[in-house]
């Protein structure tokens, strides 16, 4: 495998190393990393906390966060993040093409920063430019100011350009003599989660591409490994517990080098601090929320790390932020407040993506309303029923009364379109049947137009019955044809691949802001499209 050296000796130059290389003396090394994942663009506090012992705790800000970071400084410290930095952001950044984010982590000190499958949302050339900086080639520098790019290093070890790797594959830091190995990289799955605007790419598996850095690096005298990888698992404990471990991550830490010491994971969201195989796997959940906190201990004779400790703690906002980059956050708000506080609805209740059992909820089921009103026309697509991914409802509208394009954008950040295509009663029994997974991450919101049953006691693959679904009350049949809307995330995979005469639509946004419009004060639908069964 050819790793593109050049870039990481080129890095390992620009970010230099605090402490000056020095012949090996007895005793051992204090390294401290602070890691963190699927930051998303979440300069503002997220709306819901960390949830411990029953409790709510309020936790991130990038400027609270920017102050537990600095709190937890020692004089060898590194900071990383685990891809997903940005992209499906909040408006404050994604309104800037999250040049915001970006400047924020430039003062926070982020040192490194594993590119994850948002980063490549707007395709390459994009990521690209937010690392080394320019204005945008459509929107320009849209504060007036020159944007620099990152003053940190992206790293994307199995992401490749032709021969090339996007990004370096690694760093190398030295601290006090001893070396350490940074090595950044993105799920392999990621063109199954971007739209197609990276065919130009190509993704190599995570472990073998690891495996093969380590055995160039160990020629180098390296012998401590840090993997930063936009890959994660699930995991039940609480978020610094690992219990019941789970999901991609297990499998990819298998096979990985012996030699790797810490994983720093993300992408699924989640909190966990677990040993697996003999290696420190961290994920420090999602929005900037918690930090992990990693101590190693490192022997100056052998280079070996002697002993590691790992916590992820709480970014509570019971300390005093730091003011620049608050004010950093408030000009780029003020910026986009006259957008963003326009108001483009009202709702009489909350709706929240929380699902009940049969798997519905009250936003999800809005949503796919929205979708199939802004495509039922024949002229639009002539729908009869609508489907939305629940992993693309990114926050809850809390409160009822007046609702904002800053609220709503929040809720769906992508900037997808709708595709209304032809599918088979038969197809579309396969499609929710596709559903049930170990995770759940598959299941889809419904449109009022369609009613199902699915058994709870029945196993994946048999869950729904073809005789209970129904659509505007009849009963579906295998062989007839169906218009059936999706976002055209979806539209491109599993069973919506099969689709045919396919009509584009609007924005997901804008079909959602249309139907609170014309639907003002909009209720809380009834969750009785599902019916989960014995």
């Amino acid at each position: 495998m050819k790793l593109s050296r050049a870039w990481p000796i080129a890095l390992f130059a620009a970010f230099g190393c605090k402490h000056a290389a020095s012949d090996a003396k007895p005793g051992t090394v204090d390294v401290r990393v602070l890691a963190f994942n699927d930051f998303h663009g979440n300069l503002r506090a997220p709306g819901r906390g960390v949830f411990t012992e029953g409790r709510e705790i309020p936790a991130g800000g990038v400027d609270y966060f920017a102050a537990h970071v600095a709190k937890q400084r020692t004089p060898n410290t590194v900071v990383v993040s685990a891809g997903d930095l940005v992209g499906a952001s909040p408006l404050v950044s994604a309104l800037f093409h999250d040049e915001p984010t970006i400047e924020a982590m430039n003062a926070l000190g982020l040192d490194f920063n594993g590119i994850g499958n948002h980063e490549l949302d707007e395709g390459a050339d994009e990521v690209v430019r937010l690392a080394n900086g320019g204005c945008h080639p459509i929107d320009g520098c849209q504060d007036d100011t020159p944007y620099e790019g990152a003053k940190f290093g992206f790293l994307a070890a199995n992401v490749r350009r032709g021969e090339e790797t996007l990004f370096p594959a690694y760093a190398v830091r030295t601290f006090e003599g001893v070396k350490i190995a940074f090595i950044g990289m993105t799920l392999e799955g990621t063109p199954q989660v971007v739209p197609p605007v990276i065919e130009d790419l190509s993704f190599t598996d995570e472990a073998e591409t690891a495996n093969a850095i380590v055995r160039e690096l160990k020629k180098d005298g390296v012998e401590v490994f840090v993997v930063v990888v936009h890959e994660g698992g699930f995991a039940k404990g609480g978020y610094d517990g690992c219990e019941d471990a789970s999901g991609p991550i297990v499998d990819v830490v298998k096979r990985m080098d012996p030699a790797i010491d810490l994983v720093v994971s993300g992408h699924t969201h989640q909190a966990y601090n677990c040993v697996l195989d003999g290696k420190r796997v961290t994920s420090a959940g999602s929005f900037g929320r918690l930090l992990t906190v990693v101590d190693l201990k490192i022997d100056r004779a052998t280079r070996d790390v002697v002993a590691l400790t790992a916590e992820n703690t709480i970014v509570t906002r019971d300390v005093e932020a730091v003011a620049s980059i608050g004010a950093l956050v408030d000009r780029y708000e003020a910026l986009a407040a006259p957008l963003a506080d326009k108001v483009v609805g009202e709702i009489s209740a909350p709706l929240t993506k929380r699902e009940n059992e049969a798997g519905e909820s009250t936003l999800g089921a809005v949503i796919a309303d929205a979708q199939l009103a802004a495509t039922r026309a024949a002229d639009k697509g002539g729908a009869q029923i609508a489907l939305m991914n629940v992993g693309g409802i990114r926050t809850d509208l809390e409160k009822k009364g007046p609702v904002t394009y800053g609220q709503l954008f929040s809720v769906q950040p992508f900037g997808n379109t709708l595709v209304t295509m032809a599918l088979t009663g038969a197809q579309i029994d396969r499609l929710l049947e596709g559903q049930w997974g170990e995770d759940r991450s598959h299941m889809l919101t419904i449109s009022s137009s369609l009613q199902y049953t699915w058994s709870d006691k029945a196993p994946v693959g048999s869950k729904v019955e073809l005789s209970s679904i129904r659509i505007d009350g009849q009963p579906v049949e295998a062989d007839k044809t169906y218009r059936v809307t999706v976002n055209n995330y979806l539209a491109g995979r599993g069973v919506l691949a099969e689709g045919t005469d396919r009509t584009p639509g609007a924005l997901d946004l804008d079909a959602l802001i249309d139907y609170l419009g014309a639907h003002a004060p909009l209720p809380a639908p009834k969750l009785d499209r599902i019916r989960r069964v014995p």
